[in-house]
């Protein structure tokens, strides 16, 4: 080690300063896996990948089940950590113990924190990091930030005035810029939930609120679009589209599908039927028939299975196993040079994910 390189190091006020090979802050990061394979694709553009600590994003309208996919990625978290708590901060009021239980989250395991203004959160949530250590297990959900008021908003109404608020996109972006140094030095995942408008012009995109603090200090933002899901003329869920934004690990712009349904939640197997097709790992003979195909050897399976017993990891099993299916997924959605997983690793956490449900 060169002689100026470990006086540096030693004069260095911040305690955490290291040799570059030698620092904890670029060990390779855990990566949760959730049991959702495309999920997994959304956050890490590998099927049995997952996400690691920083800042998530689940922005779009009312109603896009955002809250959700947070707590999926929490329950995800929680349960690779025994030990592992949720803090889960609330502005909105709208997430009833109910959803935390059909997911299957323990709630003697999360800390409830009610919200009225930015400042609030603000000041608690950096208490609360001052008093974590690294190697704590702790997740973070704020819902939301969308309709978070500031103080001054605040303040103002109680005093009778009504004047334009210039301090909001201040706080948020403070906010952001305290808070995003912790989730990385101590191993924090933290998912935000915010609101999307429409911006005025003849083609109207989706805007994400919150500023440019939001938008620079997160890793990942996900844009979520929906269509409706019908069974003839009844409503049965929702099909929606996950708009990648930003991300770290996914090529920005990517769309990716999932389905929510009302009586089944989350679809654990869905968006792999258009990527299976795609790859031509499946083929759809007839309308409501699909077959699998061996890539290898281009053989077409005899067997014929209906639409609803696809949904079932008997059906998925082979064609998550297989290498070629694997490589095309990161290849359509991975960023060159960003994969967060071995081949070794990748395949125990295929095994995991398929032989863990099929629920």
């Amino acid at each position: 080690m060169s002689a100026l390189l470990e006086k540096l190091r030693k004069n260095s006020t911040i305690k955490e300063s290291d040799i570059l090979s030698h620092s904890k802050f670029f060990n390779k990061k855990d990566m949760i896996q959730m049991s959702i394979p495309i999920m997994n694709v959304a956050l890490s553009g590998e099927l049995g990948g997952g996400f690691v600590p920083g800042l998530t994003m689940w922005a779009g309208p009312s109603k896009h089940f955002k809250t959700l996919f947070s707590l999926i990625m929490a329950k995800a978290y929680m349960d690779r950590y025994p030990e592992a708590v949720l803090l889960f901060y609330d502005s909105e009021f709208g997430t009833p113990k109910s959803y935390f239980t059909s997911i299957g989250i323990d709630m003697a395991r999360v800390l409830h924190a009610p919200l009225t203004n930015i400042e609030q959160l603000k000041f608690d949530i950096m208490t609360q990091f001052e008093g974590v250590a690294r190697g704590d297990r702790l997740m973070v959900v704020i819902d939301s930030i969308g309709n978070l008021a500031s103080k001054k908003e605040v303040d103002d109404a109680l005093d009778g005035k009504s004047v334009a608020d210039m301090t909001r996109a201040k706080q948020l972006k403070s906010l952001f810029r305290m808070v995003t140094p912790h989730l990385n030095l101590k191993d924090i995942p933290m998912v935000v939930v915010n609101h999307t408008y429409k911006e005025i012009g003849l083609y109207p995109k989706d805007i994400v609120g919150g500023g440019t603090g939001s938008y620079y200090g997160s890793d990942n933002i996900f844009i979520i679009g929906r269509q409706q899901e019908k069974d003839g003329t009844e409503l049965t869920g929702y099909n929606f589209i996950i708009n990648v934004e930003k991300s770290r690990y996914v090529k920005e712009k990517s769309k990716i599908p999932i389905t929510v349904s009302f009586d089944g939640g989350v679809s654990k197997w869905s968006g792999l039927f258009d990527l299976a097709i795609e790859s031509g790992h499946m083929i759809k003979p007839k309308n409501g028939w699909y077959q699998r195909v061996n890539k290898e050897t281009g053989e077409i399976e005899a067997k014929n299975w209906r639409e609803k017993d696809t949904d079932s990891a008997d059906f998925w099993m082979p064609i998550l196993k297989d290498k070629m299916f694997r490589d095309f997924v990161k290849d359509k959605y991975q960023l060159a040079s960003s994969s967060v997983m071995s081949d070794e690793a990748m395949d125990d956490s295929i095994n995991a994910m398929i032989g863990d449900q099929d629920e």
